[in-house]
C-alpha cells in the first residue's frame, strides 16, 4: 500500500496507483498537519474574521462579508455554480489520477480542510469510483475550477461515476460501497476546487503513454533501419559523446545495442555513403525529445506535490495568505513543450514510412506491395500518417501563450494549461497510431530482407507485432491493422520485452 504524505509522490507510484491497483492511506503525520490548519478555519469563522474564501465571496466577490451562519451555504453554493463543464468526460484513468494528486495536495496541511474530506478521497481512488468529470471549461487559473468542482460534486453526493463498468450517481455508487457523502464546512469546497489537478492528471497520464512510446520509437525506429539496411556507423559512441548530450548519447547505445547482432545493417560505404536524416539523426531527434520529457518529468513531480489552493495557511492560522498558487503556467509550458516534443517523433517516423515504400527511395517492392498495381500495399497507410502529423501540427500550437481575463477583470492573466494537457494526449494517440503505422512497414520490410537475418531483439518485437498485424500477403482494409498495432503498443509491457530498460530508466533517474 502506498502512503501519502503530501511530499514525495513519484510518477513511478502513480502509475502503480492509476495501472497496478495500488491502494492508497495517508500517514499519520500528514493528517495531523490537515488537523492543525482545520482548527485554524473554525477559529477565523468563530471570530468573523474577514480572512478570503472562508467569510467572504469568492473572485470578484472578494469584498462581500459572509455572515458566519452561512459558511455551509457558501461552500455548496460554489460547487454547484462552478460545476458547469463541458464536453466529453475525461479518460476514467485521468479523473482517478485526479482524484488522488487533490488528495496529496491537501495532506500538506495548508488547505484548513477536514481528515474526513481526505479519506473520502482516498475511498474514491481505493473503491475504484471514479468521477465523470467535462473536460472542457478550465482556462487554468483559478486553477481548475470547473473539472474540480465535478470531482467535488461527487464528494456531496450530487455527481456521477463510473463504478464497475457502467456511469451511474454517486450517491448509487456510495450506497453498495458503504460510502456516506460529506457536507462541506468553512473553506472545503474552496480548497477541493482551486488547484491545478486537472490539467497535472492529464500530464501525468499523457507523460506515461509518452515515455513509453519514446522507448518502443527507438525499437520501431531500429526495425526500420534494418528493413533499409541502414549504416550502423552513426550511432558509434564516438559520435555522441563528441556532442555531449546524454539524452542524445543514451538514445544511440539503446539502438546500437537492439541491433547489435543484427546482418541487415550495414557499414559506410558498404552499399552507400550514408543515410538520410530520418535515419542517421535519429538520435539527436529523439534525444532531444528525451530532453523534453525530462524536463516536463520534474515539473511534474514537483507539481504532485504542490499546494495549489488559495489561501493557504500558515503557522497554525496565525499567517493566512492569499496568493497565486493555482496558476498553472508551470504545467502550461511543460505541456506545451511535451506536445512539440511527441509531435515531432511523428514527424520524423512519417518520413521513415516514406523511405520504406517510396521505391525512389529504397530498393523494396513499391509501396511494399504484394503484387505492383493490383495491390496498393502500404500506400493509403502513408497518406494516414501524413494527415495525423499534420493535425499534430495544429495541436502542437502553444496554450499557454493563450490568455483571456474573467472574473470581471479580476482574474486577468490564465495559463490555458488544462487545454495544452488534453491537446497533448491527443497528440500522444496520433503519435502512437504513427509509429503503429512505421512498425507495420518496417515489419514488412524486414520481411523482403530475412527475418532470419534480424537482430534477436528486434525479431522478439517483430515476433510480437506479427500476433496482432499479419505480413501483407494481398490488400486488405488497414484500417483495423493499424488500430491493433496501436493498441498493442499502448498495452505493451516493454520490461517484460526488454529488462535492460529497467536499468536505462535507473540511470535516467539519477
Amino acid at each position: 500500500m502506498l502512503t501519502l504524505t503530501g511530499q514525495s509522490l513519484t510518477l513511478e507510484q502513480m502509475k502503480e496507483v492509476l495501472y497496478d491497483n495500488q491502494k492508497v492511506r495517508a500517514s499519520e503525520n500528514s493528517f495531523e498537519a490537515a488537523r492543525k490548519s482545520r482548527e485554524a478555519v473554525e477559529r477565523i469563522v468563530s471570530e468573523s474574521k474577514v480572512v478570503y474564501g472562508i467569510t467572504t465571496g469568492f473572485g470578484k466577490f472578494s469584498d462581500v462579508l459572509i455572515n458566519k451562519d452561512h459558511v455551509q451555504e457558501l461552500q455548496l453554493n460554489l460547487i454547484r455554480s462552478h460545476a458547469c463543464g463541458v464536453g466529453e468526460p475525461f479518460p476514467e484513468v485521468v479523473a482517478k489520477a485526479m482524484v488522488l494528486l487533490r488528495a496529496n495536495a491537501l495532506l500538506k496541511g495548508y488547505s484548513g480542510i477536514r481528515p474526513l474530506v481526505i479519506e473520502r478521497l482516498l475511498d474514491l481512488v481505493n473503491k475504484d469510483i471514479t468521477p465523470v468529470i467535462p473536460q472542457q471549461g478550465s482556462l487554468g487559473a483559478s486553477g481548475d475550477l470547473a473539472p474540480l468542482s465535478h470531482l467535488a460534486l461527487v464528494l456531496i453526493g450530487e455527481g456521477e461515476v463510473f463504478y464497475k463498468g457502467n456511469r451511474v450517481s454517486s450517491l448509487e455508487a456510495f450506497q453498495k460501497e458503504g460510502i456516506f457523502p460529506v457536507t462541506l464546512q468553512a473553506k472545503e469546497g474552496l480548497a477541493l476546487i482551486n488547484g491545478t489537478q486537472a490539467m497535472t492528471a492529464m500530464g501525468v497520464v499523457s507523460y506515461l503513454e509518452a515515455e513509453q512510446l519514446a522507448y518502443q520509437s527507438e525499437l520501431i525506429s531500429s526495425m526500420t533501419i534494418e528493413g533499409l539496411n541502414g549504416i550502423i556507423d552513426a550511432f558509434a559512441e564516438e559520435v555522441h559523446i563528441a556532442r555531449g548530450y546524454k539524452q542524445q548519447i543514451d538514445t544511440a547505445a539503446r539502438i546500437r545495442g537492439y541491433l547489435s547482432d543484427s546482418l541487415l545493417t550495414t557499414m559506410q560505404g558498404e552499399l552507400r555513403v550514408q543515410d538520410a536524416y530520418s535515419l542517421r539523426c535519429i538520435p539527436q531527434v529523439h534525444g532531444a525529445t528525451w530532453q523534453a520529457l525530462d524536463y516536463v518529468k520534474e515539473k511534474l513531480e514537483i507539481e504532485m506535490n504542490a499546494a495549489t489552493d488559495n489561501p493557504l495557511i500558515f503557522d497554525d492560522g496565525e499567517k493566512v495568505i492569499s496568493g497565486g498558487n493555482f496558476h498553472g503556467q508551470p504545467i502550461a509550458f511543460a505541456m506545451d513543450f511535451m506536445k512539440i516534443a511527441v509531435a515531432e517523433m511523428a514527424n520524423i517516423s512519417e518520413r521513415r514510412i516514406e523511405r520504406l515504400i517510396n521505391p525512389q527511395l529504397n530498393d523494396l517492392p513499391p509501396f511494399l506491395s504484394p503484387e505492383q498495381g493490383l495491390q496498393s500495399g502500404a500506400m493509403i497507410m502513408q497518406y494516414v500518417a501524413a494527415s495525423l502529423v499534420s493535425e499534430n501540427k495544429t495541436l502542437a500550437h502553444p496554450a499557454s501563450v493563450d490568455s483571456i481575463p474573467s472574473s470581471a477583470n479580476q482574474e486577468d492573466h490564465v495559463s490555458m494549461g488544462t487545454i495544452g494537457s488534453r491537446h497533448a494526449h491527443q497528440i500522444i494517440q496520433n503519435t502512437r497510431r504513427v509509429l503503429a503505422i512505421e512498425m507495420i512497414c518496417a515489419m514488412q520490410a524486414v520481411e523482403y530482407r530475412g527475418v532470419g537475418k534480424m537482430a534477436s531483439t528486434t525479431k522478439r518485437f517483430y515476433d510480437i507485432g506479427r500476433l496482432v498485424v499479419p505480413s501483407i500477403i494481398k490488400d486488405r482494409i488497414f484500417s483495423k491493422d493499424i488500430e491493433n498495432a496501436a493498441e498493442c503498443l499502448k498495452t505493451m509491457d516493454l520490461i517484460k520485452l526488454l529488462p535492460q530498460l529497467n536499468d536505462v530508466k535507473s540511470t535516467n533517474q539519477l
